[in-house]
This record gives C-alpha cells, sequence and structure tokens, in this order.
C-alpha cells in the first residue's frame, strides 16, 4: 500500500512538473517580447540571404569583367590597343575580393547558426551571431571605398571609366564596352547596396543577442518556476 501511495505520489508530481514546463513554454512563446525575438531572426536571416545573392551578383559580374580583360589584353608594342596604358583594375580585383568575403562570411552564418554546438555553447553562439556580418561589412566597406578612392583618379582609368566612355562604340567582338559598363555599373550599385544591409544584419544581431540574454536570466530569476525552459 505505501509503496502504491509513493508511486500515486512520484507520478503525481511528474505531471504536475511537466504541466508546468508544457505551460512555461506556452508563456515564453506568447510573450511580445518572443514575437519580436522571431521576427528579428527572420529578418536577420532574410537580409543575410540578400547579402549572399547580391555578392554573389558582384562576384559574377566583376570576375567576367577581369577574364574579358585579360583575355583582350595585348602588349604595349602592338599597334591597336584596346585598353590604354595607364590602366588600374585594382577596383574591380577590390570588388571580387571583397564580395567572396562576404559571401564567406553569409555562408557561415547561416550554416553555422543551425549547428547543435551553438545553441549549446554561449560563446560560439555568440561568435557566429556578430563576427561573420562584422567582416561582410568591413570587406564591403573596404571595397566600396576603395572602388571610388581608384575611380576619382585624374591620371588612370578603371575598368568603369574606361568601358563607360566608349559604351556607344557597336563591337561585334570582345571586350564589348558597352556589357562591361553596364556589369562595372551593376556590381558598384551593389556593393553600395551590401554596406547598410550588413550594418542592419550586424545591428539585427546585436539586438537578437540582447534578447537572448534577457530571456535567459529571465529563466535562472527566482520568480520562474523549476524546470522553466530557456530560449535555445
Amino acid at each position: 500500500m505505501e509503496s502504491s501511495t509513493r508511486n500515486m505520489s512520484i507520478g503525481t508530481k511528474t505531471e504536475i512538473s511537466a504541466s508546468n514546463f508544457e505551460a512555461d513554454v506556452e508563456s515564453v512563446r506568447t510573450e511580445p517580447s518572443f514575437r519580436i525575438y522571431r521576427l528579428i531572426d527572420s529578418a536577420r536571416l532574410g537580409l543575410t540571404v540578400l547579402g549572399l545573392a547580391a555578392a554573389l551578383t558582384i562576384l559574377g559580374v566583376s570576375a567576367d569583367a577581369l577574364a574579358v580583360f585579360h583575355a583582350t589584353y595585348v602588349p604595349e608594342d602592338w599597334l591597336l590597343q584596346l585598353w590604354p596604358a595607364n590602366f588600374d583594375m585594382r577596383p574591380t580585383v577590390a570588388l571580387v575580393v571583397g564580395s567572396a568575403l562576404v559571401i564567406g562570411a553569409n555562408l557561415v552564418s547561416l550554416i553555422a547558426g543551425k549547428l547543435p554546438t551553438a545553441r549549446r555553447n554561449a560563446a560560439f553562439k555568440a561568435a557566429i551571431t556578430f563576427v561573420p556580418p562584422a567582416i561582410a561589412l568591413v570587406a564591403a566597406i573596404i571595397a566600396m571605398s576603395f572602388f571610388y578612392g581608384v575611380n576619382a583618379s585624374t591620371t588612370n582609368d578603371s575598368l568603369q571609366s574606361w568601358t563607360c566612355r566608349w559604351k556607344d562604340v557597336t563591337m561585334n567582338v570582345q571586350p564589348h564596352f558597352g556589357t562591361l559598363c553596364k556589369q562595372s555599373r551593376a556590381g558598384v550599385a551593389l556593393s553600395v547596396m551590401l554596406v547598410p544591409v550588413e550594418a542592419i544584419i550586424l545591428g539585427l544581431a546585436a539586438y537578437q543577442f540582447t534578447l537572448e540574454k534577457r530571456f535567459d536570466l529571465g529563466a535562472r530569476g527566482p520568480s520562474r518556476k523549476a524546470g522553466s525552459p530557456a530560449l535555445s
């Protein structure tokens, strides 16, 4: 009889504990702060995908421009020169390198955030929350600044300044200056767009991290019931 009573007591406590846990989960999920957290998380992921797509486009058009340049460049002793002697390809190279860094950073942010380690290790989660968007932001700023700094030169031509100057020349073979001009402008416009996008991503990550800390403190506080869930 005593064993049966003890088993019933344990079972009742287990049911109450499970009931309290489910109630706490439901209360957390219905809190306005939690809904804001989910909204911010969705916005951050969406902007990360947008930044990844923009960086892929920048890499594609810039790498293609470099390939066309190397395929059509001839030595200076040739009579017919398609490209000027004082030609600076560094702005285009900066776009290629910068976009590659943004792609890598955004891929790390998207993939690493889904790993189980990110949910269990607070330090690892903080690192993948802040480091990738920070790297992407710095890379975008440097690539854009370097492009505009060199492109403003009055002595050396860049890919954009040269191709856009001769964009109206009809060409049946490469380098097709009109096409390269459009590609260069598209790459620069997207690199400019990347700066605020990555800045917003970093800001959302910081706010999301702050909300997570607030949820963790609430879960550990004395007012929470035993077994209350923490945000994962």
